[in-house]
């Protein structure tokens, strides 16, 4: 038996629409591409932020971005198989590159703060 009542408390499960995203894009010849990003888990994810300026501390200030309604983005990863999308996340690593690196690249590489 339950001592408390929690009919009127939301469902924490149960988000509010984000509205108006601002997406991460490549720039291709044919247009903006939508960037996908990964969970620490692997899992792939779209990614969007609730205001430009919180796009730009994550991301950098060369980032490009197209403002669409969050109903708008999971339509355009739904195809893809990606269903969980990330809205205003904090933390991001640069992409894992095939391509070797040489102590003397890492040595000249610029240490960031987490």
């Amino acid at each position: 038996m339950c001592l408390f009542s929690y009919a009127e408390d939301p469902d924490p499960d149960e988000q509010a629409p984000a509205g108006l995203l601002f997406v991460p894009v490549r720039t291709e010849a044919a247009g903006p591409v939508l960037r996908v990003f990964c969970t620490p888990l692997g899992e792939r994810t779209a990614v969007g932020f609730s205001r430009r300026d919180l796009l730009t501390a994550t991301l950098g200030a060369g980032q490009p971005a197209i403002p669409l309604a969050e109903a708008a983005l999971r339509a355009l990863t739904e195809p893809l198989g990606i269903d969980r999308l990330v809205v205003d996340p904090v933390l991001t690593v640069r992409a894992v590159s095939t391509r070797p690196v040489y102590a003397a690249e890492l040595a000249d590489a610029p240490v960031r703060a987490l």
